[in-house]
């Protein structure tokens, strides 16, 4: 790696770290199409396994903080997590047997809802006591396969998807959703990380620039968020405008490979 695509793989990671410390999540959607359009990655699985331990890194980073503040339920998160790193085994092993610009053209179509799904309020209801118990854990498992399926076959950390699917097979409030998220987060990541490395699929020197890029970019969000609090419903609006932009872009690039 030379020094320009160094500097451009780091300018791509303070990006993603920059969208997550200011919204608190999906900015991790935009580390695939960052390597590749950008940072100038020329393989698309290799963009996805780099991108997924990127993930994986910034999200056990982010866990600490917010398990110091008593926001992860750890029986049902572990439950999920642990459920989820099956199908995320998966859909790896299936994403890194599919044409790279196909699954490309599929992971465009999930930077679009993705983008629609940034727009939608989150509940605030839920139960901050809630205790797992033998119906709530088979509800976790049924739903943290099939979410850690699509997060491994995509290589996309999937908190937009996390977090509703631990609500709902839990019915936790919010905010324990948020931070129980992150043990998958980091978990599935690091599942489809290492898949996709025993295939040689991971640019190690890249991931370590990338998520250096990434932390200082966060501590910038962090610092910024407070700030534009009020705003926050203005900024996330932009952002899900911009990601469903790159996701547009993606499927344009794409399609002639995917319908070809």
């Amino acid at each position: 790696m030379d020094v320009l695509h160094g500097v451009l793989t780091a300018f791509s990671g303070s990006i993603v770290g920059f969208a997550l410390g200011l919204l608190g999540g999906g900015g991790s959607i935009l580390a695939v199409p960052l390597l590749l359009y950008v940072a100038g990655m020329r393989s698309v699985h290799l963009a996805i396994g780099t991108s997924a331990l990127a993930v994986s890194a910034n999200a056990f980073a982010n866990l600490i903080a917010h398990s110091r503040a008593g926001n992860v339920k750890w029986p049902c998160a572990v439950v999920f997590a642990l459920a989820g790193m099956a199908g995320a085994a998966a859909g790896a092993a299936l994403g890194k047997a599919m044409d790279g610009q196909k699954l490309l053209f599929l992971f465009g179509l999930v930077m679009v809802a993705v983008a629609a799904a940034m727009l939608s309020p989150r509940a605030g209801t839920g139960d901050p006591d809630v205790r797992i118990d033998p119906a709530i854990a088979v509800r976790l498992i049924g739903i943290g396969v099939l979410v850690g399926f699509l997060s491994g076959f995509f290589g996309i950390g999937g908190g937009f998807l996390i977090v509703p699917a631990i609500m709902l097979g839990s019915g936790m409030a919010t905010i324990n959703a948020v931070g129980s998220s992150l043990v998958s987060v980091g978990s599935f990541g690091l599942t489809t990380a290492v898949s996709y490395a025993l295939s040689g699929y991971v640019d190690w020197p890249v991931a370590a620039v990338f998520v250096a890029g990434g932390v200082v970019g966060g501590l910038g969000g962090v610092a910024l968020a407070g700030r534009l609090a009020a705003r926050r419903g203005v900024l996330t609006r932009v952002f899900s405008g911009v990601v469903a932009a790159v996701g547009i872009f993606i499927l344009w690039r794409s399609a002639p490979s995917f319908f070809g």
